[in-house]
């Protein structure tokens, strides 16, 4: 029987979560070889900055990188910039790339992640997305002094985009066909502060509208007819709508893949399959529940548990959810599983009129936690639910 540390793995998906998990696999002692399949042709970097440090402080790819490139070389990985896994036959233990190549595996890494979804009505348009860094690149070519710009989703990325386009001095209308954006993530009173925050900043926020059609104007510009009758004409479109898992190259494996790839409580798929980062959807333990986390720090912390996993280090994984979102001077943190159920105390930072909390207890216990410019006002609070989702070494 091969060495555990000695077994040959195989991740299908070259970001966060899967360099990740390679990088802990090698700090733990694994020897074997670990093939690194990334559908991008660039080294493995990170995609929080590209809606904002990368258009507005000119962050090249060297500064994205998710390690340095002599740091990387050190950890031996055969990565295949550019080959993106097609499919995988898990009884043989091989994944077929999108070149035709074979790759043998002892274990199998599913971190292939999530893609942008289109929106139909603008089928034939010079719409843009934002999920790699060729379109960070577009996007930052078009952003302008004076560039009207149109952005289609109020969730995170639309609205930091948003921030962004701002910042760099472009006219923004963002729309949005829900009446309270984000209420149902952040709770309504702070979605409605963070949208008063983009309207100060001369945002034009559009919501409870969608886009019935658009159409090419002379000139290069976008018309967007909304379900209200009225138009927003754009030089530049985002569409920013949310993300599908790329689950595409394992309908054939009989993988439950109808919402990611379902995962037991160890983040196993099936003996010696694992997903990692967005694409995973596993039951948690701590809320009792089906799960799926589309956060970077989940990327790191179940990369992390996986190579445990692999080396016999069986755990339930029941992390504490925690994601954070910048817009212009604001850094919004939220730890915890919010849900609108919840009663919320806000608590006022002493001598800032631009800092606060607010605590969300279900039950009588403290479930949530966000912070509005209060990074350190939330580690306590942090630290509480963290306490609360500890667990013990299990066998399984």
């Amino acid at each position: 029987m091969t060495d555990v540390k000695q077994a040959r793995v195989v991740i299908a998906g070259g970001s966060a979560a899967g360099m990740s998990t390679a990088t802990a696999l090698r700090r733990r002692g694994h020897d074997g070889p670990i093939t690194v399949l990334s559908a991008e042709r660039h080294l493995p970097y990170d995609r929080p900055p590209l809606s904002k440090q990368y258009q507005t402080h000119g962050w090249e790819l060297d500064r994205l990188l998710l390690l340095p490139a002599d740091r990387l070389a050190g950890l031996e990985l055969d990565i295949r910039p550019g080959v993106a896994a097609e499919s995988a036959d898990l009884a043989a233990g091989v994944v077929r790339d999108d070149a035709g190549a074979h790759h043998p595996y002892d274990h199998l890494v599913i971190a292939t992640g999530l893609a942008p979804r289109g929106l139909p009505t603008l089928d034939g348009l010079p719409v843009l997305q934002l999920r790699t860094l060729e379109d960070a690149g577009r996007l930052r070519a078009a952003l302008r002094p004076g560039a009207h710009v149109a952005v289609i989703g109020a969730g995170f990325i639309g609205l930091e985009c948003a921030a962004t386009a701002r910042s760099l001095g472009a006219e923004v209308t963002v729309v949005e066909p829900v009446a309270d954006p984000l209420a149902n993530r952040l709770g309504a009173d702070t979605a409605a502060r963070l949208r008063s925050l983009h309207a100060g900043q001369g945002v034009r926020l559009r919501t409870g509208v969608t886009v019935g059609a658009g159409a090419r104007l002379a000139g290069g510009r976008t018309r967007l007819t909304l379900s209200d009758t009225s138009t927003v004409d754009a030089d530049v479109v985002l569409v920013a709508v949310g993300a599908a898992p790329c689950v595409d190259w394992l309908h054939n494996t009989g993988i439950d893949v109808s919402d990611g790839v379902l995962c037991d409580a160890y983040s196993r798929v099936r003996e010696r399959v694992w997903a990692v980062g967005d694409i995973a959807r596993w039951h948690h333990r701590g809320y009792d529940e089906l799960i799926r986390i589309e956060h970077r720090t989940n990327a790191t912390e179940q990369g992390q548990h996986v190579a445990a996993g692999i080396h016999g280090e069986l755990r339930p994984y029941r992390p504490l959810p925690f994601f954070w979102t910048d817009h212009y001077d604001v850094r919004l943190q939220m730890a915890g599983r919010y849900t609108p159920a919840a009663v919320e105390t806000h608590v006022d930072v002493p001598g800032r009129d631009d800092a606060f909390l607010k605590l969300f207890h279900a039950d009588g216990d403290l479930r949530a936690v966000l912070a509005w410019n209060a990074p350190k006002q939330l580690v306590p609070y942090r630290r509480e639910l963290l306490a609360r989702l500890d667990d013990d070494r299990v066998t399984a």
